[in-house]
Order: structure tokens, then C-alpha cells, then sequence
């Protein structure tokens, strides 16, 4: 497990592709589990250790997670998620290329529970909650494109929706179209970044993810650099 930033109130790790944040119907070990044990170990701590979610990321996605580790940032970070003062960007890899090189996207999502999967549509309908995202081409190599995407709302499945609904499903992505799996899992979606403001301190937090240890990622490292500097 990777800690990407650490204080007494939080805690940012490094999500793995494969790995739940919160534990489900499967029995496996959920990231949240695995935080606590990191604290217990590191501070000695007797006891039970608090720990609190305040958002997810998909299975097979990779990237920053962020938890609370007392109940005044829990209960703070609950309400910046949900008046979206926490600021996400994620990075995502499809082998068809956007007809734009940058867009807003804003669509209509209905989620069906049995499927675990959403369905976009242009117009609203009954049920369906209305989906924001703004992205940008910001690399290439010969057969695949990186994309930038900032999302304004944050819906189930949002980005892997939206950008299969205008035909750029991401890699791996078999749910949204993909034609093939990673061989991993994984589906070629990353949250690189998050950015709030301390809900306690006040410092502005900026915490960064690092690109995936795989071929194709890494590929994209040097053609992002001046991206880089800019998160």
C-alpha cells in the first residue's frame, strides 16, 4: 500500500486496480481495511482505529483515495463531496480518438442496479440524473489516445458512461464496449488527482497519483510532462 499524503485528520493512498475501497458481498479485504491496519502498525495504536469513506473508485480503476481519520474530517469531507469542493481529475485511455480534442459532455444517466452498469442518453428521462464532464486529448501514441477528465457531478460510472456513449470506450473496459480486457483486469482508467482545501487546516491539498507500472502508461509519461507540471 502506497500513502500519498498522511496528517492527523487524513489519509490519501494509492488505490490498485482489483482492490474494493469499502467491504462488499465478495468477503475480500477492502482498502479500508488495509488503512487501518498501516495506522494501527505505524502509531502503535490499541484499540480500534477510526476510519472514515467518504468516496470510492471503481474496482478495476486505479488512483487517490482519500479518508478521513477523525470524525470532524469526515463529517466535512462528506459535505465538500457533496457541494463539489473537492476538485477530481482522472485520466483515461481509449483507443478511438474523440471527434473533439476538447469538450464538455452532459448527458442523462440511469443506473440499473442489477447490471451494476449506467446507461447515457441525450435527452432526460424518468430516473435519470444528469451527468457533467469536461475533457481533452492530452497525448497519443499509434494506436491509443490519453485523455484529461474533470468531472462536475459525480455519478456511478460517470466517465466510463459518458465517454462509451460518444463511442471511446475506455481500454479494457468490456462493461462499456471495449473490444478486449486488460490483462490485469484493470480497465485504463486512472485518478490521477484530487484537490480540496484541508477541512481542518485550511492548506490547500494537491495529491497526485503515479502512472500505473505498465508499458502502455508508462509510454505516456514523457509525452505528459508539461501536463505534469501543471498538476
Amino acid at each position: 500500500m502506497t500513502v500519498l499524503y498522511e496528517d492527523n485528520h487524513l489519509i490519501v493512498v494509492d488505490k490498485k486496480s482489483g482492490e474494493i475501497v469499502q467491504g462488499d458481498k465478495t468477503g475480500d479485504v477492502p482498502l479500508s481495511d488495509k488503512v487501518k491496519v498501516w495506522i494501527k502498525e505505524k502509531y502503535h495504536k490499541p484499540g480500534n482505529v477510526f476510519l472514515g469513506v467518504v468516496h470510492r473508485l471503481d474496482r478495476p480503476v486505479q488512483g487517490v483515495v482519500v479518508f478521513a481519520r477523525t470524525s470532524k474530517a469526515l463529517s466535512r469531507l462528506n459535505e465538500m463531496f457533496r457541494t463539489a469542493e473537492v476538485h477530481k481529475t482522472y485520466w483515461a485511455i481509449t483507443q478511438k480518438r474523440p471527434e473533439k480534442e476538447e469538450a464538455t459532455l452532459t448527458h442523462w444517466l440511469v443506473r440499473n442496479e442489477k447490471q451494476n452498469k449506467a446507461y447515457a442518453y441525450d435527452v432526460e428521462k424518468p430516473g435519470a440524473k444528469q451527468a457533467v464532464l469536461r475533457y481533452k486529448v492530452i497525448a497519443a501514441s499509434e494506436h491509443y489516445n490519453l485523455l484529461e477528465v474533470k468531472l462536475m457531478t459525480g455519478r456511478h460510472h460517470q466517465i466510463r458512461c459518458q465517454l462509451a456513449k460518444i463511442g471511446c470506450p475506455i481500454k479494457g473496459d468490456l462493461k462499456y464496449g471495449a473490444k478486449r480486457s486488460n490483462a490485469d483486469g484493470s480497465i485504463s482508467l486512472l485518478a490521477r488527482k484530487i484537490e480540496f482545501v484541508h477541512p481542518v487546516s485550511k492548506e490547500n491539498i494537491v495529491v497526485v497519483a503515479p502512472l500505473p507500472d505498465d508499458n502502455l502508461w508508462q509510454s505516456f509519461a514523457n509525452a505528459t510532462k508539461d501536463t505534469d507540471a501543471c498538476l
